[in-house]
């Protein structure tokens, strides 16, 4: 009953979080998957990275948010950096790591016929990461969730830019235990979707050659 007599609330709601979701999944998508290619390039680079890049890693996300809401111009931009960074490691490192484990054998055809490193990447090496890009990404989507609700905590706001997390505190504050049910509900509605949504692409995208999508 909660879901339909709070819809007005809790369906904007619905719909910030997961465009805080999307829109920090697919920046780190397209922030991962360059760093990986350019880290894989280049060993000295990686080396010379990898201390920050654990860093950042190790570092919860719970304990700089608070910092993260000072500097960014807005709360919104603050849950995006929070969403960000927690999804960008899972999709960079599965997806170097992809990279990194492409056949030697392969390689060294390639090496023979005077393929170029453009050429290499192209036409071996990122076929090969995508089995692992695909793995970090539903690590990732799921993780993007989870810290965009972390972000609504710390920085959420009132009104039309409140998050579910936002109305989730809200309920809890007001003890309106229906609609605080009903926000955990749509949270776990919105994580099953995401996975879906990943597991469809990465069916669609490797089913025809890669065994892990083959039945």
């Amino acid at each position: 009953m909660a879901l339909v007599n709070d819809w007005p609330i809790l369906g904007p709601a619905l719909w910030v979080t997961a465009q805080t979701t999307f829109t920090a999944l697919l920046l780190a998508v397209v922030g991962g998957g360059c760093a990986a290619v350019a880290l894989a390039q280049s060993r000295w680079v990686e080396t010379l990275l990898s201390p920050v890049m654990v860093t950042l890693q190790v570092t919860p996300i719970v304990a700089i948010a608070p910092l993260i809401l000072i500097y960014a111009p807005t709360p919104w931009i603050a849950q995006l950096i929070c969403a960000f960074l927690v999804t960008f490691f899972p999709i960079m490192l599965n997806t170097l790591q992809g990279l990194k484990s492409a056949d030697r054998n392969h390689a060294d055809l390639l090496k023979t016929y005077s393929a170029s490193r453009w050429q290499a990447l192209v036409y071996l090496k990122l076929p090969s990461a995508l089995p692992n890009f695909f793995a970090g990404l539903k690590i990732g989507g799921g993780l993007a969730l989870v810290a965009a609700v972390v972000g609504e905590f710390a920085a959420g706001q009132a009104g039309n830019n409140a998050g579910l997390a936002f109305r989730l505190l809200e309920a809890q504050y007001r003890l309106n235990m229906p609609r605080l049910f009903a926000c955990l509900v749509l949270l776990a509605i919105l994580g099953a979707v995401i996975f879906r949504l990943m597991s469809t692409l990465s069916r669609l995208t490797l089913r025809r050659w890669h065994e892990s999508e083959q039945k």
